[in-house]
């Protein structure tokens, strides 16, 4: 059961075997083994790069999703996801229309230090997360408070709901580590919001044109 976390200008909740092993095995396996991993570039330091880690964006089929200076069309929903995205709404109260899955190879594989506030996902999105296979190190720190700061080993079939101003006062990071670790994947639950979606491209479109010669 999701219990709350206390951490200031936060609203987080926990529930560390929110799958039980055996289901969140079989889980596991058949993302791992099926779902279409990709590996995409990133804008980081003003350079495009690889990103350290393999990904993939489903979702509803309006649910399109703008990421570090690129545009994400979302893969169809597999039933796999369906049944996850099923018990973590019920769960938590909320409706999700797409996902994030990453794929962390190895303690190589990372995931920077940042928020998920893109303008897309509204004020105060509510992200839930679902930890599959290896436990790594996650990471919360306040933007403006470095003596705020939460962190947690994500264990194998958990769930993280993060929400309220969590976002907006918080980044987080799942940082590389050299201990021989094995693969996780990592399931971030959200609600992309249409009308947003298109007024950022719009004003995205309009940058565009300002800068052209």
């Amino acid at each position: 059961m999701l219990a709350p976390i206390a951490l200031s200008d936060a609203a987080l909740a926990f529930d560390p075997a929110f799958l039980p092993a055996a289901e969140a095995d079989r889980a596991f396996a058949v993302l791992r083994d099926t779902l279409g991993w990709e590996q995409h570039r990133i804008r980081l330091f003003g350079r495009s790069v690889e990103s350290p880690r393999l990904s993939c964006w489903i979702g509803d089929p309006d649910a399109h999703y703008r990421y570090s200076g690129s545009d994400f069309a979302p893969r169809p929903w597999m039933p796999c996801l369906l049944e996850l995205r099923g018990r973590i709404e019920q769960a938590s109260g909320t409706h999700f229309n797409s996902v994030l899955a990453n794929r962390y190879r190895d303690g190589r594989d990372s995931m920077g230090w940042h928020s998920d506030d893109e303008p897309e996902l509204g004020r105060e999105p509510i992200i839930a997360s679902l930890s599959l296979g290896a436990p790594r190190r996650f990471r919360l720190r306040h933007r403006r408070d470095p003596a705020l700061r939460w962190e947690i080993e994500l264990p194998h079939g958990s769930l993280l709901l993060m929400q309220g101003p969590t976002q907006r006062n918080y980044r987080h990071d799942l940082p590389k580590t050299a201990r021989p670790v094995g693969e996780r994947i990592n399931l971030t639950f959200r609600q992309v919001t249409a009308h947003l979606r298109e007024r950022t491209a719009s004003r995205s479109h309009s940058t565009d044109r300002s800068r052209s010669p």
